[in-house]
C-alpha cells in the first residue's frame, strides 16, 4: 500500500506538470522506504517508463502530443541516458544526494517560471528547430539517466521557450520521449543492479491511476496554488539534500 502511495502521489505530479515524478518518488523511496539514493534512482527510472505511458495515453487523447518532436528528443536521449546512469552509479551516496538538491531546486525555478513560458515561446523552424530537440535530448537524457527522473523538466521548456511548441502538446511530446530514453536507463541500472524489483508492482499501478489523473486536471484546472505547493516542498526537500554531510572517511582524504 505504501509502494502505491508513493507511485499514486509522483504520477498525479507528473502526469499534471509533464514530468516523470521522479523529483517526488526518489526523496519518499529514501525518507519512507530507507531505500539507498542509489537504488531509488534506478526504480524510480524503471517506474517512470509507465509514467510515460500512461501520460502519453492521456494527452494523446486530447490532441496534445507532437509525435515528430518526440522522436527527435528521444533519438539522442536514448544515448546519453545509459553514459548518465552509469555516471551516478560511480558517485558516491553522498554526492549523488547533493546533485540531486541542486537538481531540486533547478526544477522548482523552472515550475515558477512556467506561467511565462508560453509567451515567450520561440519561432524556431525548419532544421533549427530540428537541431533544438536534437540537443535537447543530449542533455535530457544524460540528465535522465544520472537523477532518476523522466527528463521533462529541461524537455518542456526547451520546446516552449526555444521550437515554439505549445505549453500542453510539450508536456505532453516530453512524455512520450521519456518512454525509450528511460527505458535505456532503466536497463543501465538494473545491469548496475540500482533497481529494488520487488516494490515496483505497487508504484507501477499507483503511477498508472496517478499519471491519469493529474493529465486529465492538467488540460481542465488552473495549477497555479498547486504549482506553489509543491515548488515550496521541493526547495524544503532539495535543501535537505544539499545539507547532507560527508563521511568524516572522505572528507578526511578530501
Amino acid at each position: 500500500m505504501i509502494n502505491f502511495l508513493i507511485g499514486l502521489v509522483a504520477g498525479s505530479f507528473g502526469g499534471l506538470f509533464g514530468l516523470g515524478g521522479g523529483v517526488i518518488m526518489i526523496p519518499l523511496m529514501v525518507g519512507i522506504l530507507k531505500m539507498g539514493q542509489h537504488k531509488a534512482h534506478g526504480t524510480s527510472l524503471v517506474a517512470l517508463i509507465f509514467t510515460g505511458i500512461a501520460g502519453t495515453i492521456t494527452y494523446a487523447l486530447n490532441g496534445s502530443v507532437d509525435i515528430l518532436a518526440s522522436l527527435l528528443l528521444a533519438s539522442t536521449a536514448m544515448f546519453t541516458a545509459r553514459i548518465g546512469a552509469r555516471y551516478a552509479n560511480a558517485l558516491p551516496e553522498w554526492k549523488l544526494k547533493r546533485y540531486f538538491g541542486i537538481f531540486m531546486i533547478f526544477v522548482t525555478l523552472l515550475l515558477l517560471m512556467k506561467p511565462y513560458l508560453s509567451s515567450l515561446g520561440g519561432l524556431a523552424v525548419g532544421w533549427i528547430k530540428i537541431l533544438i530537440l536534437l540537443l535537447t535530448g543530449v542533455f535530457t537524457g544524460f540528465l535522465s539517466g544520472m537523477m532518476g527522473v523522466g527528463g521533462g523538466t529541461l524537455m518542456v521548456p526547451s520546446m516552449v521557450l526555444l521550437a515554439g511548441i505549445t505549453q500542453h502538446t510539450a508536456q505532453g511530446s516530453s512524455l512520450l520521449a521519456m518512454i525509450p530514453a528511460g527505458g535505456v536507463g532503466a536497463y543501465t541500472h538494473w545491469r548496475l543492479g540500482n533497481v529494488r524489483t520487488n516494490i515496483l508492482p505497487g508504484l507501477i499501478v499507483g503511477i498508472l491511476i496517478g499519471t491519469y489523473i493529474g493529465g486529465s486536471f492538467a488540460n481542465v484546472l488552473s495549477e497555479s496554488t498547486l504549482r506553489i505547493l509543491f515548488a515550496a516542498m521541493l526547495i524544503w526537500t532539495g535543501q535537505k539534500y544539499l545539507r547532507t554531510p560527508v563521511p568524516k572517511t572522505e572528507g578526511e582524504e578530501e
